[in-house]
């Protein structure tokens, strides 16, 4: 089901956003996309999971921009964690 696909978390640096990455971290999937404003936590993670499968994007769900290049590539569907 979730093979060869690109999967956007908002919020993927919060504690539920993190299980949920952990989640499909070892799955099919071919890319997870962090989005967060947590450019510390994001850095983070980074070193701790030393992972090409996922990528980081700084920015705010409420910068429609920011989201707009986020998405770019991603298959249908997208995991909404963020906390305002």
């Amino acid at each position: 089901m979730f093979k060869n696909k690109c999967l956007l978390i908002t919020g993927g640096t919060g504690s539920f956003g993190n299980a949920v990455l952990k989640r499909f971290l070892h799955t099919e999937i071919e890319e997870i996309r962090i989005f967060s404003r947590d450019e510390k936590k994001q850095d983070d993670m980074r070193k701790e999971l030393k992972s090409n499968k996922v990528k980081f994007f700084i920015g705010d769900v409420r910068n429609y921009q920011s989201i707009v290049s986020a998405m770019h590539g991603v298959d249908s569907g997208q995991t909404h964690l963020r906390a305002l």
